[in-house]
């Protein structure tokens, strides 16, 4: 039900009847696009303050320029709300039956209006610069405009568009949205350059935008609405490239996103009156007893430790560490291919990197683990988390690091069941020497375990035997063994933790041949090139049955509940076990 049917967004349907729109009318519309932000995400969760932020610069565009001939690449995307809003995807914000109804990242399948599925940063400017050539190349004449900004520049596949957009012969627009902030607070030399330019209204004598050939032009305030139409109108149908950089304000129209800018970049459900959190207390996670790991590894001596983190702190809960530890803490931004390359020459040099990263973004420095740390098998550490099984959106999966990072040479993966093994096997990790280790955090209910019966040393890779019964062994890999343990209850099963996803224990698999009739496989991240499928081929000629389980090679996107994901893998307990009855007759 729409819950404002006064709301002048209910008449938008397209940019073409915003551009009816009085100015006092675009002014009134940016107030109601804040309150409905703010009131779903208080419903659902989401981005809040980076979409309060660029509010009047969305309507400002699409009243100026002429979507979708006209095109927008949106960087990072999840600062869309607002653009999707004013193409025709309103009802996700006015009607709360409809808050799952729409993609909270741009979609080209959602809509003409997004061109690309962008998940995370800097990559709007080569995208955009790559049209920009097809145009010229084609004959047309539409206006093609980047937008980049909230962390994206700290990126370093920014600073390559960069580098091929200022040398475009036609119209080219690079919008640089400073709010001075990514998720956390932006780092580096870039920001220097960008507060020069503030402090200056874009005077600054050392601009890096002009020094690379691009006309610059500069918006003090970004979320003055004329300001903006007048700049947008300034820059259309110009024939070369500029670069627009606009001041804006992160949180505006929400005073708690504007005070804790890092706390209001994504939320979870909160109380509208108080902004108080929904979500229920925290109790020790996967990432706290991680962080708490270095911490105390730390304070019993051990100088050589360094935190790594890519602009995502809260994910891991590392604020404290960063202000309590701040010699051994380093944010390099939302570029995961320079923490990467940065942990493997603090590694060369005989300290001990400790990686955190999120799966999702983390196919971005793939180059990094596989030359600069596998190649030279430095070992680094590397904490991985960010998600397994969930209906996310395409670009925010996380369950193909596995396969990425146990298919590369030297690597060794481990995937911990419980709270008791993320401890230890990071705590091995970072005092061992033998090459590159990352551990999948576990994701959902994660059980805090025997300490006492946990390993202490993975310097060989054992599966541990949970549960002894006959006919079916079942090898459940990290998050799963909770599933596992039901499934082999069922079948009276035997149940084993196999503690890696690449290294397998081949005296226990040549055993397992020999004893049981059927081998079960679980795992929550895809089958191809995965833990099931390696275990498959290494039992390929011996006398046993292999049925392995886990997601089929696709993009999980929102349009798909969590019950159908696991349905239609096969991943509910009860189909495990009806499957491995079916072959077992």
């Amino acid at each position: 039900m729409n819950q404002h049917p006064d709301y002048l967004l209910n008449k938008i349907k397209s940019p073409a009847d915003l551009k009816q729109l009085s100015l006092a009318q675009m002014q009134q519309l940016a107030e109601e696009i804040r309150t409905l932000i703010i009131e779903k995400d208080s419903v659902t969760g989401g981005h809040l303050g980076p979409d309060l932020g660029i509010v009047e610069a969305t309507i400002a565009y699409h009243y100026v320029f002429n979507a979708p001939k006209d095109k927008i690449v949106w960087d990072v995307s999840h600062q869309t709300y607002p653009h999707k809003m004013l193409t025709g995807r309103a009802y996700a914000w006015l009607d709360p039956d409809r808050y799952g109804d729409v993609t909270p990242y741009s979609n080209p399948e959602e809509s003409p209006y997004d061109y690309f599925a962008v998940g995370h940063t800097s990559t709007s400017i080569s995208l955009a610069t790559g049209m920009a050539k097809a145009r010229d190349l084609m004959g047309g004449k539409e206006n093609i405009m980047a937008l980049i900004g909230d962390g994206s520049m700290t990126g370093g596949v920014a600073f390559e568009g960069l580098n091929n957009a200022a040398i475009e012969p036609h119209n080219l627009v690079v919008v640089v949205n400073d709010n001075q902030w990514s998720i956390d607070k932006n780092v580096g030399g870039l920001t220097v350059a960008l507060k020069a330019l503030r402090d200056s209204n874009g005077q600054a004598a050392a601009n890096p935008f002009t020094a690379m050939g691009f006309d610059y032009r500069y918006v003090a305030d970004g979320n003055d609405l004329e300001a903006m139409i007048e700049a947008f109108k300034g820059v259309k149908d110009v024939d070369h490239p500029i670069l627009l950089h606009i001041n804006t304000l992160k949180g505006k129209g929400y005073q708690p996103a504007i005070d804790d800018e890092e706390g209001h970049h994504w939320v979870m459900p909160f109380n509208l009156k108080d902004d108080s959190s929904k979500a229920p207390a925290s109790k020790p996670s996967p990432a706290s007893v991680a962080v708490k790991t270095v911490e105390e590894a730390i304070d019993q001596g051990n100088k050589r430790i360094m935190a790594i983190n890519a602009a995502i702190p809260g994910v891991f809960g590392l604020d404290d560490m960063k202000v309590n530890y701040p010699a051994h803490y380093v944010d390099v931004g939302i570029a995961e291919q320079e923490s990467v390359g940065f942990a493997a020459g603090f590694a060369k040099e005989g300290a001990t990197p400790v990686l955190f990263e999120n799966s999702t973004f983390l196919q971005r420095a793939f180059d990094q683990l596989s030359h600069d740390v596998a190649a030279n098998n430095l070992p680094v550490v590397m904490v991985v988390a960010g998600g397994t099984i969930s209906p996310n959106s395409k670009t925010h999966v996380g369950y193909f690091d596995q396969v990425m990072l146990s298919n590369l040479p030297n690597w060794t993966y481990l995937a911990p069941s419980s709270l008791a093994e993320v401890k230890a096997m990071l705590k091995w990790a970072i005092e061992q020497k033998q090459g590159p280790v990352a551990i999948k955090l576990p994701g959902g209910s994660v059980p805090e375990g025997d300490p006492e019966n946990t390993l202490e040393n993975y310097d060989e890779i054992k599966y541990q035997e949970v549960k002894h019964g006959e006919k079916t062994a079942i090898l459940a890999l990290g998050a799963t063994l909770e599933k596992g343990i039901k499934a082999a209850e069922e079948l009276g099963a035997s149940l084993f933790n196999p503690i890696s996803a690449n290294i397998l224990d081949t005296d226990c698999l040549d055993q397992l041949a020999k004893d049981y009739d059927l081998i079960l496989t679980l795992e929550d991240n895809t089958l191809d090139g995965g833990f099931g499928q390696k275990i498959a081929s290494y039992l390929a000629d011996k006398p046993v049955l292999v049925k392995s389980f886990g997601l089929s090679r696709m993009y999980i996107d929102t349009d798909m509940s969590f019950a159908k994901i696991l349905e239609d893998n096969h991943l509910n307990v009860d189909q495990i076990v009806a499957d491995a009855r079916e072959l077992l007759d």
